[in-house]
């Protein structure tokens, strides 16, 4: 694979004076250039890397990213729940596939900041989920395991848990609750979290691990999965919104890479 890396965060001096910025890691301008790295922007990039690729590239986007904001964090310049580049100007992966190969480039605030090209092997047949993954498509539990990669060591909520259940129904296309499935996993666990000590509290991790092989059924992720399950997240937090590398996010990337794939 062959990428154009993104410049690492520069070292900073014993007593740091201003935060490090965009314009610091990557090679862009105007708002963003003077913007603070935030821990929940690399956040977002990490689900997004995650759900494209896997894990997180080593030397990318993501890893520039959260070492930047890890820096700042520490510095006192941002909270660790801080995110600086939100709404349509926020972070995307996106993928193009043609004949051999795959191209991925990774976006913040619509400036390119990372570029990516896999090659692919050639399909002799089409037919199944399978061969839809090697075509580049993601489906909804390929992206329920990256959430539990990217942001597996936060405790079940209550918006999770709904999230997970709109996923599950989307993805098996039964309106049941599943016994021991991920969804009836999930609400126990958001009920039991409520009177839990933190330290004691399930994870997203313990439930969405391998969930690809816990779904009965799977499907590819579309835009109105991905808008089924943000608004199931939203409705059922108390400040109606959706964690920004939470389920909903995941489903939304994966969904965003599928579109993108020819």
């Amino acid at each position: 694979m062959s990428q154009d890396q993104p410049e690492r965060p520069r070292e900073v001096q014993e007593q740091q004076k201003e935060p490090i910025k965009y314009g610091d890691v990557f090679p862009v301008s105007g708002e963003l250039a003077d913007k603070p790295v935030a821990p929940q922007d690399a956040a977002m990039m990490q689900a997004a890397e995650t759900t494209v690729f896997g894990q997180t590239q080593k030397g990318g986007t993501a890893a520039a990213m959260q070492a930047a904001a890890t820096i700042n964090e520490r510095a006192g310049f941002v909270s660790h729940e801080d995110l600086t580049v939100t709404g349509d100007q926020g972070v995307s992966v996106t993928a193009t596939e043609i004949p051999g190969a795959r191209v991925v480039t990774e976006t913040i605030a619509g400036e390119v900041v990372g570029r990516y090209v896999d090659a692919t092997p050639v399909l002799q047949q089409a037919g199944g989920v399978g061969d839809l993954h090697q075509q580049g498509f993601i489906t909804i539990g390929e992206a329920l395991e990256a959430t539990s990669r990217t942001t597996g060591n936060k405790p079940v909520e209550r918006s999770d848990a709904a999230a997970i259940q709109a996923a599950e129904v989307r993805a098996t296309g039964s309106n049941v609750v599943i016994p021991g499935g991920i969804a009836a996993q999930a609400q126990s666990a958001a009920t039991l979290n409520a009177s839990t000590r933190e330290e004691d509290k399930v994870r997203l991790s313990d439930v969405l691990t391998d969930a690809t092989v816990k779904l009965p059924a799977d499907k590819v992720a579309t835009r109105e999965d991905a808008e089924g399950v943000l608004s199931a997240e939203r409705r059922n937090n108390p400040n109606l919104t959706a964690h920004p590398a939470g389920v909903a996010a995941a489903i939304a990337a994966a969904a965003n890479l599928n579109e993108k794939v020819v």
